[in-house]
């Protein structure tokens, strides 16, 4: 069954920018491998999904474990560090559509930390807000066929996997399915389900935009139980995924060059284009950059000039 949830005049205009934004991404980073990006990002992830859960290691100690190196902290906050340097690094072994896959993860995820590691739990469990019961997860009974049920609608459902991966981050929070780490479970899932289309999201830490808004956070997945369909919190994580590719951009625009955007749009397969073609690829360089880029382009032999001023368009010669 499909899980409650409206595509709002919101969500659209979030989802149309997120597109643009991917397509621009693309351009600039799955044509130049970047080490040093991807590392940043795991230890960006690592640093601020964790955080979001209490740990108190900083950026600099995490970057350590990474490296191997020895940290003296409180023996549970090294060891989340270090389950999720592990998961981190092996993401290619997750299947986003698997249910026994997501239990793998959580027994590596929460190894040593919990007895229940990769198994449902078997206990009704309340989420508490100081006093307060925020939310009663449903019964533990449930659990494996709602779960089972969540994952079908991430297989089968014609439905764009930007949103299917939001919608099962937040009906993962409110099912609860283990005793323990759920909160890093939701962002880990949302996270494999979107590399499985677009792999740019590997330069992507949106947890960390999470970290910065966490009230925020927390308030749309309350909002969502009190509404009953996750809506609200959809818009939120659009929001977030937004601004994480913005930053993204913006680091781009700094570090990319001439020579990549010219091998990069050669490798998309065209063969004759105008500036106008290269620049829909590039939007954010101007006309000026990309006449200089296909200047050089033509100075390097990599495609031919043909036609005069606004009749202009280039052949690729390689």
């Amino acid at each position: 069954m499909k899980p409650p949830y409206e595509l709002t005049p919101k969500i659209f205009k979030l989802v149309s920018s997120i597109s643009e934004k991917i397509g621009e991404a693309n351009a600039n980073y799955l044509n130049r491998p970047s080490p040093q990006l991807r590392r940043h990002n795991k230890i960006r992830t690592i640093h601020s999904s964790l955080k979001i859960e209490g740990n108190t290691l900083t950026q600099d100690q995490v970057t350590a474990l990474i490296d191997n190196k020895r940290v003296v902290g409180p023996k549970k906050d090294i060891l989340e560090v270090i389950n999720a340097i592990k998961v981190y690094e092996g993401l290619s072994e997750y299947d986003p559509f698997s249910s026994k896959s997501f239990l793998k993860a959580h027994k590596h995820l929460m190894e040593g930390l919990i007895e229940d590691a990769g198994r449902y739990r078997v206990q009704g469990v309340g989420i508490f807000q100081g006093p307060r019961v925020a939310h009663v997860a449903p019964p533990s009974d449930n659990v494996p066929h709602l779960m089972n049920d969540l994952f079908k609608y991430i297989r089968i459902t014609e439905e764009l996997t930007i949103i299917k991966s939001c919608v099962f981050h937040y009906e993962m929070e409110f099912i609860h399915p283990f005793i323990d780490g759920n909160g890093r479970m939701g962002r880990l899932w949302q996270t494999l389900i979107l590399l499985h289309e677009y792999p740019v999201f590997e330069f992507l830490p949106f947890e960390t935009l999470i970290s910065q808004t966490q009230q925020n956070y927390y308030e749309s997945l309350a909002k969502c139980d009190k509404a009953g369909e996750s809506t609200i919190f959809i818009e939120y994580m659009l929001e977030v995924i937004e601004k994480s590719l913005t930053e993204l951009l913006s680091f781009s625009n700094r570090v990319l060059t001439d020579i990549d955007r010219l091998n990069y749009f050669i490798s998309l397969g065209n063969r004759e284009f105008s500036r106008k073609d290269y620049m829909n690829v590039f939007k954010n360089i101007s006309t000026a950059t990309a006449s200089r880029d296909l200047r050089k382009g033509v100075e390097m032999g990599l495609f031919g000039k043909m036609g005069i001023k606004s009749r202009t368009f280039y052949k690729v010669l390689k």
